[in-house]
């Protein structure tokens, strides 16, 4: 084989890798947000009903939760660009 051909498919293999690691990165955000808009919309039901302030905690953690997921997607995207970018 070629060492062009071995260059590409080692490019389509990183490539690769790296759309997998995005997309689990997707997928984690994904169920994160699910589960804190859940938790949120108990703890703020449960506010709501019992004025405990809390619920105040638990709502503030969840969207401390959701943030978090969302650098980190933020941050494989740009680590896997990265790596794209200077496997090339």
């Amino acid at each position: 084989m070629s060492d062009n051909a071995s260059l590409s498919k080692a490019q389509q293999a990183v490539a690769q890798s790296t759309a997998i690691a995005v997309q689990d990165a997707a997928d984690n955000l994904r169920n994160l947000s699910t589960i804190t808009s859940t938790a949120i919309g108990v703890a703020l039901a449960q506010l709501l009903a019992t004025g405990e302030p809390k619920y105040v905690t638990v709502i503030q953690e969840a969207q401390k939760a959701l943030v978090k997921a969302t650098e980190n997607f933020a941050d494989v995207g740009e680590k896997s660009a990265k790596i794209l970018k200077d496997f090339s």
